[in-house]
C-alpha cells in the first residue's frame, strides 16, 4: 500500500465501514466531492485505522482494480441502503455480485476457532470487507442505518444512541445548520 500524508478530508469518519464507505462521497460549500475519485484519495481511505482495522492488517493494493471494485460495492450499498428492510432485486443483486467474490472459512488455528477470509483477488478485500459489514449492520438493527435529515447532506450514519432518534450526520454540521434556520424562521416571522 502506497503510504498517504493527506489528512482524510471527510466530514464525517467512524462510522461502521459499510456505512464509512457511502460517505467517501460527500457536499459541502466547496460542492460536491469523491474521495475514490483519485488513487490518492483511494490511498487515504484504505490507510484509515478503521479500514485497516478491517481489513485484520492484510494489506489492499492501491490501483485502478481496488477503485473501481470499491465503487462497485459502494453502488450496490447505495442501492441497498435505499430501502434496507426491504432491498429491492437489484439491490439484492449488486449486493451478492460483490459478496460473491469473496467467503469465510473456519479454521482450527493454534489458539483455536478462527475464521479466515478468502477473496478471489486482494483488490476484492476492501469492498467485500464492507459489504459484509452492511449484512451484519442488517442483522443487528437495519432500522438504524440512516441519511442525514438534511435533504441536501449525501452522508449516512448509523445511529447508536440509546434511543434510537438520531437525525443528522453530526450535530455540529447538519444539526447544527437545522436549528439556526429554525431560530431564524422563528425570529424573522412578519
Amino acid at each position: 500500500m502506497l503510504p498517504h500524508t493527506e489528512a482524510d478530508p471527510r466530514p464525517l469518519t467512524g462510522e461502521p465501514l459499510a456505512i464509512d464507505l457511502l460517505n467517501t462521497r460527500w457536499i459541502d460549500g466547496a460542492g460536491h466531492h469523491d474521495l475514490l475519485e483519485s488513487l490518492d484519495g483511494l490511498a487515504i481511505w484504505l490507510g484509515t485505522p478503521l479500514v485497516r482495522q478491517a481489513l485484520g492488517g492484510t494489506p489492499a493494493p492501491v490501483g485502478q482494480d481496488t477503485r473501481e471494485r470499491l465503487r462497485q460495492a459502494r453502488a450496490a450499498l447505495d442501492e441497498a441502503v435505499a430501502s434496507p428492510a426491504r432491498p429491492t432485486p437489484g439491490a439484492v443483486e449488486a449486493v451478492n455480485a460483490v459478496l460473491a467474490h469473496g467467503r469465510v472459512r473456519h479454521v482450527l488455528g493454534p489458539e483455536g476457532p478462527d475464521v479466515v477470509v478468502e477473496v478471489d483477488d486482494p483488490s476484492w478485500l476492501p469492498a467485500w470487507a464492507a459489504v459484509s459489514d452492511y449484512l451484519r449492520l442488517l442483522a443487528e438493527r437495519p432500522e438504524r442505518i440512516r441519511s442525514c435529515g438534511n435533504p441536501q447532506c449525501v452522508l449516512f450514519f448509523y445511529d447508536v444512541s440509546k434511543n434510537g432518534t438520531r437525525r443528522w450526520c453530526s450535530m455540529a454540521g447538519c444539526g447544527n445548520r437545522a436549528k439556526a434556520q429554525r431560530h431564524y424562521a422563528r425570529h424573522n416571522q412578519p
